[in-house]
C-alpha cells in the first residue's frame, strides 16, 4: 500500500508532516484530512493527529494556529523566529489560522471508531475543544454577527495565491522588508509556486500582526486584507453542523452552535451572484464582491446550504470546467485569464478539494460526477504519485512529493 507508506515515512510520532523538506512541521487543515487517511488503517493514530493538533497548538482563547512548529527545520520559511511566538506557545506557532474542517474529521472518527469507548473519551475530551475554536473565530472574525467570519491573510484560506486574492492582496503595502530567501523554491520549481512579489506582501502582513502583538481585535481592525472568503466559511458551516450532531450523539451542550448555523446559512447564502450563478468571496475593505470563479466557490456544496436550483447551476458549472481540461478539479476557472495551470492555486487539481466537492456532490444526488472528481484523482494519483497537486490539462504532477494528505485520501476513498 504505497499511501500507507507515504503517511507512514512522513510521521513524526503523534502528528503528521506534509512532505519532507517542504513542509516539515504540522499544519492545521492538513491533520484533518490525514486523520481520515489513518482512520482507514489505524485509529488510534488518527486520534494521536488530532490530540496532537489540539494539545500543542490551541492558544488559551481557543485559537488554533496554522502552523505548530514541534520541532527546528532549516528546510520552511517563514520558520517560528519570524512569526515570533516563542513566548506566546511553547511549541511556538503562526499567528494565524487555517480553515476548521477538524470539526467534520471529529465527527467522522466518532462514528468510525469500532471502539465506542475510546471514541466517547476522545470525542468528549476534543468536542470543548473545537467548539472553543469557532467561538474564537466569531469573536475575532465576525464581530458584527454577520454569521460569516473574514480571514486576514491569503494563508487563511488555504488557497494562498489563489486568484480571488489578486486585487486585496495589491493594496498591502509593501514594507521595507529585511532579506528573506524563500526556502520552497530549493524543493519546487518557482513556476510552480507563488511569486515573490506575492511573498512580500504576505510577509508584510506577517510583520504588521506581530507588531500588533497577535492581538484579534488589533488585527481584524488594521489589517488592510480582510476578506470573507466563501470557501473557508463553507468549511466551517458544514464544521458547525458536524459539531452539533456531536453533541446531540455525546450528550453534551451544544452552546452557541444552533445559533451559528442558522446565521452562516444565511450569511453564506447572500454570497451567491444571482447574475453570475456563482458563490463569489466579499472585499471587506472594499465592501465589494470579488468577481473571480474558483474551486472555492463550489464548496457551499459541501457545507449543504444552497437550495436545488443553486446546486444544480454549480453542477452545470463542474461540467463546463471539465469539458476545458482533462481532469477536474481545477482550482480556478479553466476560462480566465488568471488561470495557470502549473502554479499553485491558480489553476492545479488539489486532492482535498476533489474530496470536499466530491462530498457536497453526493449530498445533492450528483453522483456521477462526484464519482468522477474522485475517479480523476485516482487516476493522477495512481499515474503520477501523491503529489501536492496535478495540471488540469496534462495530468503532471506538480509541488511536494510523496504528500501526505493526497495519500490520505487515497486511502479514504480506496
Amino acid at each position: 500500500m504505497r499511501a500507507l507508506e507515504v503517511l507512514q515515512a512522513n510521521s513524526r510520532g503523534a502528528f503528521t508532516i506534509p512532505a519532507r523538506g517542504l513542509y516539515p512541521y504540522q499544519w492545521l487543515w492538513d491533520s484533518g484530512f490525514i486523520a481520515l487517511g489513518w482512520a482507514q488503517v489505524d485509529m488510534e493514530r488518527a486520534w494521536q493527529e488530532l490530540l496532537c493538533l489540539f494539545d500543542y497548538g490551541q492558544s488559551p482563547d481557543g485559537m488554533l494556529p496554522h502552523i505548530v512548529f514541534h520541532e527546528q527545520s532549516r528546510d520552511y520559511f517563514p520558520g517560528p523566529e519570524v512569526w515570533g511566538r516563542e513566548a506566546l506557545a511553547r511549541p511556538a506557532t503562526s499567528g494565524i489560522t487555517q480553515p476548521p474542517v477538524v470539526g467534520s474529521v471529529l465527527l467522522y472518527l466518532y462514528e468510525k471508531d469500532p471502539d465506542r469507548e475510546r471514541a466517547r473519551e476522545r470525542a468528549r475530551y476534543l468536542f470543548p475543544k473545537a467548539l472553543a475554536f469557532h467561538r474564537w473565530l466569531y469573536l475575532a472574525r465576525d464581530p458584527w454577527r454577520t454569521g460569516l467570519v473574514a480571514i486576514v491573510h491569503p494563508w487563511e484560506s488555504g488557497m494562498d495565491n489563489s486568484p480571488a486574492w489578486d486585487k486585496p492582496l495589491s493594496r498591502v503595502p509593501l514594507e521595507d522588508l529585511p532579506p528573506y530567501e524563500r526556502r520552497d523554491v530549493r524543493h519546487v520549481s518557482p513556476e510552480e509556486r507563488p511569486k515573490k512579489e506575492d511573498y512580500d506582501r504576505y510577509l508584510s502582513l506577517l510583520f504588521l500582526f506581530r507588531r500588533l502583538g497577535y492581538d484579534p481585535r488589533a488585527i481584524y481592525e488594521h489589517s488592510p486584507f480582510k476578506v470573507v472568503d466563501v470557501g473557508f466559511n463553507a468549511i466551517l458551516h458544514r464544521a458547525n453542523r458536524d459539531l452539533y450532531t456531536l453533541a446531540v450523539l455525546l450528550g453534551e451542550d451544544p452552546g452557541d452552535l444552533e445559533e451559528w448555523i442558522l446565521r452562516g446559512e444565511v450569511g453564506l447564502e447572500a454570497l451567491w451572484d444571482r447574475e453570475r450563478g456563482f458563490y463569489f468571496s466579499l472585499d471587506l475593505v472594499a465592501g465589494e464582491r470579488i468577481p473571480v470563479k474558483t474551486s472555492a466557490g463550489f464548496l457551499p456544496l459541501y457545507a449543504g446550504t444552497p437550495h436545488a436550483g443553486r446546486a444544480g447551476f454549480l453542477a452545470e458549472e463542474i461540467r463546463r470546467w471539465g469539458e476545458k481540461v482533462a481532469y477536474l478539479l481545477p482550482s480556478a476557472d479553466p476560462e480566465s485569464p488568471a488561470f495557470e495551470p502549473k502554479r499553485y492555486w491558480r489553476g492545479p487539481i488539489w486532492i482535498n478539494v476533489n474530496y470536499l466537492v466530491a462530498e457536497g456532490l453526493k449530498d445533492y444526488g450528483f453522483l456521477s460526477l462526484a464519482e468522477r472528481l474522485k475517479a480523476d484523482a485516482l487516476a493522477l494519483m495512481e499515474r503520477e504519485g501523491f503529489r501536492e497537486y496535478y495540471d488540469p490539462l496534462t495530468g503532471q504532477g506538480r509541488g511536494g512529493e510523496a504528500f501526505s494528505w493526497s495519500a490520505a485520501l487515497a486511502l479514504y476513498w480506496t
